[in-house]
């Protein structure tokens, strides 16, 4: 099955420029730990929230002259859209990501995948082999 069937397609983004208490106020308002930084539809960066404690507090520097440029993660790792699940967890241990954009042969985000959702899609598909298994045993 292609990653992008099992992607979100409603990746949270923003322009480099934008600052990072909006970054914030996204991570919040959307409940997700990542905003995908992108110049027009192409990925540039990625900010975690992680990155924002990392490279803002910890630092000890003014969040208000901060901006995602500032603060995100430029090492940007993707897959795409017709990866394999095998292929995307691959690539996130590969690279120490928990997160993955998707992007397609425009190098343009169609989608993000993350390591909760891979692990969330694990867990559903151990629950349906048991269930396998509990029907076919003899009752105790």
């Amino acid at each position: 099955m292609p990653i992008q069937d099992l992607a979100r397609d409603d990746v949270v983004r923003a322009e480099p420029e934008t600052p990072i208490a909006e970054l914030a106020q996204q991570m919040r308002d959307e409940n997700v730990g990542s905003v995908v930084i992108t110049n027009g539809d192409t990925p540039v960066g990625i900010a975690t929230d992680r990155d924002l404690t990392v490279r803002t507090i910890a630092e000890e520097t003014d969040p208000s002259e901060q901006t995602a440029e500032d603060v995100m993660s430029t090492d940007l790792c993707s897959v795409d859209p017709d990866a394999g699940f095998y292929e995307a967890a691959q690539a996130m241990s590969e690279n120490g990501v928990r997160r993955l954009p998707i992007c397609n042969d425009s190098d343009e985000l169609v989608g993000i995948i993350t390591a909760d959702d891979l692990t969330e899609l694990l867990s559903d598909e151990s629950e349906q082999l048991a269930e396998i298994i509990r029907s076919q045993r003899p009752a105790y």
